[in-house]
């Protein structure tokens, strides 16, 4: 099993993404922000207040309840009476949560069942029954729990370009569970726990069992390593077998390894819920899927059904949803809470599922998000209500920010130094939290321009605001890869990322009568 869940760890602050409103209810229940030493990234985690677990890492069944979701796209029930399915069950709630939901497009679950369907008939495929969960999230990401529960992020689904490909994603997800690699790796993982204990609590410094701890973690990442390339041998295999181009791992990886380089630059969602923050990504990853590919028959001869999965992703939403709010280049926008900022040039916004988040150079970094707070509470009590930590008093000063209350004060904590700006607008108080090396001189002058830039969207702004979707499109006599990104609105780099989208190597082109993929908000 390749699990990506989340361990959350103390409240979260970040905006609710159902309602509009905001999750912290009282400045009682507020954590302190905690200070990372390194790298301002490092620095953001520490700010999330939550933690992702990334990696193909086992997950805690022992907790929560499970409510069947009320609109997945199911190829069959769960086997009744499978404890790996409750299990698997008790996990879901918060693989939802993580995720933004589940994604309803009738149209798009159609085709991606069909898909699963296709791969369960393969004899060698020995779970009973699959489960799929479409996540509405931007995140490249795909996973399976034992049991029978399937995810996908419509974020992987935009950067794939047929069914195969989409195939030989579930096919690798679906060989973790068969493979039983859940369950051997948490065999492993509780023998290396507990020799960490032995170590620490009994042997202490001892150099000959710290070395063998050392070993132990070692065999551990080598472990995870060789589950994957038998995932891929797996899933290949049966991609192969279900009539599916074997060849389509190989491209995918491509694909992922292109959208690493990209997203590396680009900074766009959460890269800790990306498929690449569990699945290594190497050009030796890439031989080896081509290898097996080629062990099962030549190269075009399964089956791509480009046209069934375009036609399945035609409209669907591209990037952040609207209960997230928008980033469109340096200007993050929420339609649901009525708000907007600007970051300054050189910053790149992060939507994440935590905290809005940018990161500019000499390590400054902007974190926002909200509470709601009783208006009987003054400002200056709030920033004084224990929330953030290293706060210092004197500084504190009350003012008017675009005829809003607004108040802001300086912190300090481990070589770090924050302008914590809050404003009030009725019930609700919004935080922006600036952070920068202690010894920068850019603190103030990006938190007062970030919070000069805050403002309150008339309904005609939020009205007009809409989220970006995937459109197909035919490509006509005369249209040219410049043309054709030029049309794409709402995205930066749009000839770089037009390539990534539809595969296209750099130096070739789109040929006319094909179908492609574009961006729009119409």
């Amino acid at each position: 099993m390749c699990g990506h869940c989340i361990a959350v760890i103390g409240e979260s602050a970040k905006i609710n993404r159902k309602d509009t409103s905001l999750s912290n209810r009282a400045p009682a229940k507020m954590k302190s922000w905690s200070i990372a030493r390194g790298h301002t990234r490092t620095v953001i985690a520490a700010l999330v207040l939550s933690t992702a677990l990334s990696g193909c890492q086992m997950i805690d069944t022992s907790t929560g309840s499970f409510m069947p979701s009320s609109n997945p796209v199911t190829v069959d029930s769960v086997t009744r009476g499978n404890r790996l399915a409750r299990q698997a069950g008790q996990q879901h709630p918060r693989i939802l949560q993580t995720y933004g939901g589940e994604y309803s497009d009738p149209k798009l679950e159609r085709m991606v069942a069909r898909v699963v369907g296709s791969l369960t008939l393969d004899e060698q495929n020995t779970a009973p029954a699959y489960r799929i969960t479409i996540l509405n999230s931007p995140n490249v990401n795909a996973f399976a729990l034992p049991g029978g529960y399937l995810y996908v992020t419509r974020g992987l689904l935009a950067l794939a370009n047929d069914s195969a490909e989409l195939a030989a994603v579930l096919a690798h997800e679906m060989a973790h569970v068969t493979a039983n690699h859940g369950i051997e790796r948490q065999k492993m993982e509780a023998e290396e726990q507990f020799a960490t204990k032995v170590v620490n609590e009994v042997l202490g410094e001892d150099p000959v069992a710290q070395t063998a701890l050392v070993r132990g973690k070692l065999r551990l990442a080598q472990f995870s390593r060789n589950q994957e390339l038998e995932a891929d041998r797996i899933g290949i295999r049966t991609v192969a077998h279900s009539g599916y181009d074997a060849f389509a791992a190989a491209r995918f990886l491509q694909a992922m390894d292109a959208y690493q380089g990209f997203r590396s630059v680009s900074g766009a969602t959460d890269a800790s819920l990306d498929f690449l923050a569990s699945h290594p990504n190497a050009p030796r990853r890439i031989e080896l899927a081509q290898r097996h590919a080629r062990e099962l028959e030549q190269p075009g001869s399964g089956k791509r059904d480009r046209d069934p999965f375009l036609a399945g992703i035609d409209g669907m939403v591209y990037g952040d949803s609207p209960e997230e709010g928008y980033v469109r280049g340096r200007d993050f926008l929420h339609p649901g809470l009525g708000v907007a900022f600007r970051v300054p040039e050189g910053f790149v916004i992060d939507n994440s599922a935590t905290a809005v988040t940018a990161v500019g150079p000499g390590d400054v970094a902007v974190r926002f998000d909200g509470a709601t707070v009783p208006e009987s509470t003054s400002l200056t009590q709030y920033l004084t209500s224990g929330w953030v930590a290293g706060l210092e008093p004197g500084t504190i000063r009350e003012f008017s920010l675009n005829g809003r209350p607004a108040a802001k004060a300086r912190a300090a904590a481990d070589n770090w130094q924050f302008d914590v700006t809050v404003i009030r607008s009725g019930g609700q108080v919004y935080r922006l939290l600036t952070a920068a090396p202690a010894t920068s001189t850019e603190l103030n002058q990006v938190a007062n321009e970030v919070g000069q830039s805050f403002r309150i969207l008339n309904d005609a702004e939020k009205a007009g605001l809409k989220p970006l979707r995937i459109r197909v499109v035919t490509v006509k006599p005369g249209e040219t890869l410049g043309s054709l990104a030029a049309q794409m609105r709402g995205v930066d780099r749009k000839v770089e990322l037009f390539r990534l989208l539809n595969a296209i190597s750099p130096g070739g082109t789109p040929s006319v009568g094909s179908k492609v993929k574009i961006i729009t908000d119409s």
